[in-house]
C-alpha cells in the first residue's frame, strides 16, 4: 500500500474512532479527559504557528486565551448573548489586541521579546483584577447555565452532558490542526521559517519581517482566543489566575516544546504527555502508584509530604520535564521519534 494512502486510511480510522467514542464511552471522567486533550492540542497548535514556525517564543499567550474567555463569558453573563455569538466578538477584540502588541513587541528580539510578552499578559491580568465593573475582579465570572443551541427555532443540542463539549473540542482541535497544516505547506509558512532561521537574511531576500510576524501573531492569537472561549463555556467560570496567569502561558508553550516545535504532530504528542501528567498530579495518582508499588510508605514522612505537596508542584515538574527534554531530546518527542525511525531504516 502506498505511503500516502496508508496515512489517509490511518487518519480516517482514527477520526472515525474519535467520532464514535461518545457512543461507547459513557464515563463523564473519560470524556472530560478527552475534552482537556482537545483543548491542549488547540492551544499547542495555536502557539506553534508563532513560536514554532516564526520562531517568536511568546510567553504571554495567556493574554489572548484570557481575552477570548472573558469576552465570551462577560457577554453571556451581563448581556445574555449566547456564547456562539460572543466567540466572534472575542476573536475581533483579540485581532485588535494582537496587532497592538505586535506593533510594539516585534521591535524586540530574543529574550527582550519574551519579557515583553510576559509583561503584556501581566498587564491584562492586573487589569482584569482591578476593572471590577467589567470583569468582577478577583471573584471572576460564573455562568453555568448555557442556553440551548438553536438553528431557526429548532433545538440542535442542549448542554446537559459532556458529549456536546466533546464534539466542539474535537472540531476545534481539527480546525487548528488543519490551519497549521495549511501554514506549514503555504508560502506564508516558508516565509515564517525563513524568519525563524535568520531574520536579517530573510529581510535581504525581500521578505517583510514585520508584516509576516504580525500575520502569524494574528492567526495564533485568534485560535488561542477560540480555545479560551471554549474553556470558559466548558468550565463555566473564569477568573484572572485561571485564564490570564503566567502558568497558563507556560503550559501552552510547554505543549510544543515537549512535543516538538515547528512540527505538525508535535503539539499533539505534547498534549498526550502533559494532560495525563497534569491530571495525575492533581489527583495524586503518582503518589498512590508509588505507595502501591512499595517504593513509598503511605504513613512515612516522604509519603505524607508527597500526598500534601505533589498536587501543587506541577510547575516544578514541568520545569524538570523541560530540562530533560532540552538535554536529551532538543527537538522534542517528534524529533526523537524521527531519529528512531531513521535509525531503524539504516539498520534495515
Amino acid at each position: 500500500m502506498p505511503k500516502t494512502l496508508l496515512k489517509a486510511v490511518s487518519g480516517a480510522v482514527v477520526l472515525g474512532a474519535l467520532l464514535a467514542l461518545p457512543r461507547y464511552v459513557e464515563s463523564p471522567y473519560a470524556l472530560h479527559m478527552m475534552i482537556l486533550l482537545f483543548l491542549s492540542v488547540s492551544q499547542g497548535q495555536s502557539w506553534n504557528i508563532l513560536g514554532g514556525y516564526a520562531g517568536q517564543h511568546s510567553v504571554g499567550h495567556a493574554a489572548y486565551f484570557g481575552v477570548g474567555a472573558y469576552t465570551t463569558m462577560m457577554l453571556m453573563h451581563t448581556w445574555q448573548i449566547a456564547p456562539w455569538f460572543g466567540v466572534w466578538f472575542g476573536m475581533a477584540l483579540v485581532v485588535v489586541v494582537a496587532l497592538a502588541i505586535g506593533s510594539i513587541c516585534f521591535r524586540l528580539r530574543g529574550p527582550y521579546f519574551v519579557l515583553a510578552s510576559i509583561a503584556v499578559a501581566e498587564i491584562l491580568r492586573l487589569s482584569a483584577i482591578n476593572l471590577t465593573t467589567l470583569t468582577n475582579g478577583a471573584e471572576g465570572i460564573l455562568a453555568t447555565d448555557l442556553p440551548a443551541f438553536r438553528i431557526g427555532g429548532r433545538v440542535v443540542t442542549e448542554f446537559l452532558t459532556k458529549v456536546p463539549f466533546y464534539y466542539i473540542g474535537l472540531v476545534l482541535a481539527l480546525l487548528t490542526l488543519a490551519i497549521t497544516y495549511w501554514v506549514q505547506h503555504s508560502k506564508l509558512g516558508y516565509f515564517l521559517q525563513a524568519i525563524r532561521e535568520d531574520q536579517d537574511a530573510a529581510h535581504s531576500l525581500g521578505i517583510s519581517i514585520s508584516r509576516y510576524k504580525n500575520i502569524a501573531l494574528v492567526i495564533s492569537a485568534v485560535l488561542t482566543s477560540l480555545a479560551g472561549s471554549f474553556y470558559g463555556i466548558y468550565v463555566g467560570f473564569v477568573d484572572p489566575p485561571t485564564v490570564l496567569g503566567l502558568d497558563v502561558s507556560v503550559q501552552i508553550m510547554l505543549i510544543c516544546i515537549i512535543g516538538g516545535m515547528g512540527t505538525l504532530w508535535g503539539p499533539v504528542l505534547g498534549a498526550l504527555v502533559l494532560v495525563p501528567l497534569s491530571e495525575a498530579l492533581r489527583s495524586n495518582l503518582i503518589t498512590e502508584a508509588l505507595v502501591q508499588v512499595g517504593l513509598v510508605s503511605a504513613e512515612s514522612r516522604v509519603g505524607l509530604f508527597l500526598k500534601e505537596n505533589l498536587a501543587h508542584a506541577h510547575v516544578l515538574l514541568y520545569g524538570i520535564l523541560v530540562v530533560l527534554v532540552i538535554l536529551f531530546m532538543p527537538e522534542g518527542l517528534m524529533g526523537f521519534v524521527r531519529k528512531l525511525a531513521s535509525r531503524r531504516k539504516r539498520e534495515a
